[in-house]
């Protein structure tokens, strides 16, 4: 099956190793996948909650911080 604006990279059997897509055709297919791809590699990053992040954005800044 062909997909306008999408390009396989094969080895010499025909393998799909990788995939060109038409950035001006599938902008926002690949921002989706790119959004997915940093999650996944944050997935192991330490969390901190939403009431953490609220009361150090409600805290007056410092100067020099």
């Amino acid at each position: 099956m062909q997909v306008p604006g999408i390009q396989f990279v094969t080895d010499e059997k025909g393998r799909r190793l990788g995939v060109l897509p038409d950035l001006r055709k599938h902008a926002e297919i690949w921002e989706d996948i790119y959004d997915a791809l940093i999650a996944l590699k944050r997935k192991s990053e330490p969390r901190e909650s939403l009431a953490s992040v609220r009361r150090r954005l409600h805290k007056p800044a410092k100067l020099g911080e």
